[in-house]
């Protein structure tokens, strides 16, 4: 089977529902590829539409297979991406289906709400492991950008994200195009900064946020 490489779950992540390595993937196996990759884009972005649209063309996909623990991934999946905009909180569609999930899929659940213990932190990949050992200073070496934001948001619940690990979030969501991902960033950026009284750097976010809420201008208006 193709080596697990790159975030769990990042983008690169959606590699496990394409099947074994040298053999050419089958018909469900890229459309839910393709379908998961859109949900989790437009999860990063705020278009709700769009992100159940995909979400279910995944899952229909899935279902074709009849393994409950691709399904389960798939949610669990979905759930990184929002805790990666900070809507933090239990996964209750992986949760249905933790029973047939793996060891390490149900690990990182536990990950995704910044509670897991030494066994369930030594199934997670490496990178994680280490941003879980080192914080903030390890964070930048998690190369996949939805993974950096989930290590991110996995510090911030645990109390350990200083403000070097929210403005790599920030740039992280920016560079990405991520807007929901970069407005909640930005929005604790902002409450960090007023809370040491630093009002020019407040302002300075403000701005950012301003900007990113901006409705665009209409041609010729």
């Amino acid at each position: 089977m193709r080596k697990r490489t790159g975030s769990r779950f990042g983008l690169s992540a959606l590699a496990l529902l394409a099947g074994c390595a040298g053999t050419p993937p089958p018909d469900w196996a890229l459309e839910a590829h393709g379908a998961m990759a859109r949900t989790l884009d437009a999860a990063l972005q705020g278009d709700a539409r769009v992100e159940a649209a995909e979400f279910e063309r995944a899952r229909a996909q899935l279902s074709r297979t009849g393994r409950p623990g691709l399904l389960a991934r798939a949610e669990l999946m979905r759930c990184a991406a929002h805790v990666a905009r900070l809507d933090l909180g239990p996964c209750p569609g992986f949760e249905s289906l933790r029973i047939d999930a793996d060891a390490a899929d149900r690990a990182y659940a536990d990950h995704l709400l910044g509670r897991a213990d030494a066994a369930a932190v030594a199934l997670l990949l490496a990178h994680h492991q280490a941003v879980q050992r080192r914080g903030e200073a390890a964070l930048a070496g998690v190369d996949d950008p939805l993974a950096r934001l989930v290590a991110a948001a996995t510090l911030l619940q645990q109390g350990r994200a200083g403000p070097g690990t929210v403005a790599l979030a920030v740039e992280t969501a920016s560079e990405r195009g991520w807007r929901r991902a970069l407005l909640a960033w930005l929005g604790v950026q902002r409450r960090m900064a007023e809370q040491r009284g630093d009002a020019a750097e407040a302002a300075r976010v403000q701005r950012r946020l301003d900007a990113a809420t901006a409705a665009p201008r209409r041609a010729g208006g």
